[in-house]
């Protein structure tokens, strides 16, 4: 038995698709089936209800589910003790968080926390948003804070994670600009001068944003693929050297907005504007993994921050006021909804 096929039959359990978890996973569809199938052989249990759709665990899965978490974290923290790196101690929190969260959104949402709870030592591991993911699944992290879209969304069990929605983001697209702050490229572009265009690769979670934009527009845009990147960091470094096109989150061009480096180059469309929501998910402590102490009372007081907003803005809503609801816990919008074709 191979402990990829542990990752893999946890992925399958958390996406309930065999095609989603085959290209998280970075291998085809046949190959992620047969070693699915390998599993299933080498524990003499079907995992996979094969009959249904969309997929699910049969009971047997079920239960192994919960055994392959928990094998996985045992690998992961006894190897992590013999390469020298022990695990934190309980009074740090372990965030796994996605590389342009780590960069735009996580320092100052951690200065803001503490003027209200109090000094934090964290460890930060930045990734991907699926390794980000699977990172808490196997246990290697407390909190996994994450953006959440619900054409794709985090796929984790409701009743084994607890979620709060911290914020929003919006990702649009952004050119270099001149000192009036004019874009060198606007959207559409056209058939005969189509856009260059900075794209994310195809696994990138933002990637899959830019999709949803280019997928779901009546009108169509013209673009070129000319630099192709996961790291959102790198496409804002072209585009600032004037070389096209890039969607990017707002939180991470605030700065080159303001001094008319970068502008939108979308000319105020929201059709071609997606919102994904931020949110922070912990595994649900039991009387089996109770979890670190510092985390819980961390959560509690996010709840109870949430909960003061909360009734807040219901009074002010009671008392007519205009309510200007707080972007650290607004849901995110959905997303534009026409279709578009690409050049």
């Amino acid at each position: 038995m191979e402990t990829k096929w542990l990752e893999d039959f946890i992925s399958l359990a958390e996406t309930r698709s065999f095609s989603r978890s085959a290209e998280l996973r970075h291998v085809t569809q046949p190959a992620f089936s047969r070693r699915i199938q390998s599993l299933e052989a080498w524990l003499g249990a079907d995992l996979i209800d094969r009959t249904a759709y969309p997929t699910r665990l049969t009971e047997a899965g079920v239960v192994f589910y919960e055994q392959a978490v928990e094998m996985l974290g045992q690998i992961i923290n006894t190897r992590a003790l013999l390469r020298g790196n022990r695990p934190t101690a309980p009074i740090t929190i372990d965030f796994a968080v996605p590389h342009t969260l780590s960069l735009t959104y996580i320092p100052k949402w951690l200065s803001r926390l503490e003027q209200s709870f109090g000094p934090l030592n964290t460890r930060l591991m930045a990734l991907n948003v699926h390794d980000a993911v699977m990172t808490l699944v196997e246990g290697g992290c407390d909190l996994l804070l994450c953006y959440h879209h619900p054409r794709q969304p985090v796929q984790l069990d409701t009743g084994r994670y607890d979620m709060l929605r911290l914020g929003r983001e919006s990702l649009r697209a952004y050119a270099h600009c001149d000192k009036t702050g004019a874009p060198d490229f606007r959207l559409p572009g056209s058939a005969e001068q189509p856009l260059p265009f900075l794209s994310y690769t195809g696994n990138a979670y933002l990637g899959r944003m830019v999709e949803l934009i280019l997928s779901d527009q009546k009108n169509p845009l013209y673009l070129v693929k000319r630099y192709e990147t996961d790291m959102a960091e790198s496409l804002k470094m072209m585009a600032l050297e004037g070389h096209g096109v890039a969607f990017l989150p707002e939180s991470s061009v605030t700065r080159e907005v303001r001094y008319k480096q970068l502008a939108p180059a979308d000319g105020d469309r929201s059709a071609w504007v997606v919102d994904m929501e931020i949110r922070l998910y912990r595994e649900r402590p039991t009387a089996q993994r109770g979890g670190k102490p510092i985390v819980d009372r961390l959560w509690n007081h996010l709840l109870q921050l949430q909960l003061a907003s909360a009734a807040k803005t219901a009074d002010k809503s009671r008392s007519g006021a205009d309510v200007v609801p707080d972007a650290e816990e607004e849901a995110a919008a959905a997303g534009g909804r026409s279709r578009i074709r690409k050049s």
